[in-house]
């Protein structure tokens, strides 16, 4: 187990909970621009592994303090994951930035839609999630390849990755 790795996976669940305040209320989602950010910095700079359980651990803490939902796994994890999965197979930002889009935005939000009639009795449409998920994700995704340029600039990364 990598300690460097654990120490960051750590800090950003703790980031992405104690901002799950700031959310985008879009239709019968609630959007958090920053649980992707670190789905995106996570799956950089940890890997799909590592992404996925800050991913999982995050909405876990969030649903229990009653910040989140259960449309909170599917989307975040799936999103994360592949982020990882894309990044590292092609070392190309652009690639993980597509991984977090596609897998959370569009294959999130499709796995959202049982989730959300199954478990939550909620009546909503088979692409309901999609355009929220959509934007969401793709505002915190922006916002991730600005702070993932910045800590390529500072080598912050090459740390991390030793």
């Amino acid at each position: 187990m990598n300690i460097k790795k654990l120490t960051l996976a750590g800090l950003l669940i703790a980031s992405a909970v104690s901002l799950s305040g700031f959310f985008i209320p879009v239709g019968a989602a609630k959007c958090f621009p920053v649980q992707h950010m670190v789905n995106v910095l996570s799956g950089i700079a940890l890997g799909p592994f590592y992404a996925l359980g800050v991913a999982f651990s995050t909405s876990m803490i969030r649903i229990f303090i009653g910040t989140g939902s259960m449309l909170a796994f599917p989307g975040s994890m799936i999103g994360a994951f592949l982020c990882g999965v894309l990044y590292h197979k092609t070392g190309k930002l652009s690639h993980g930035f597509l991984g977090e889009v596609i897998g959370t935005g569009i294959i999130g939000a499709l796995v959202s839609y049982p989730v959300a009639v199954f478990l939550m009795g909620r009546e909503v449409a088979l692409f309901a999630f999609v355009v929220p998920f959509g934007i969401s994700t793709i505002t915190g995704s922006v916002i991730s390849v600005s702070v993932i340029k910045f800590l390529e600039r500072t080598h912050i990364l090459d740390v991390i990755n030793q």
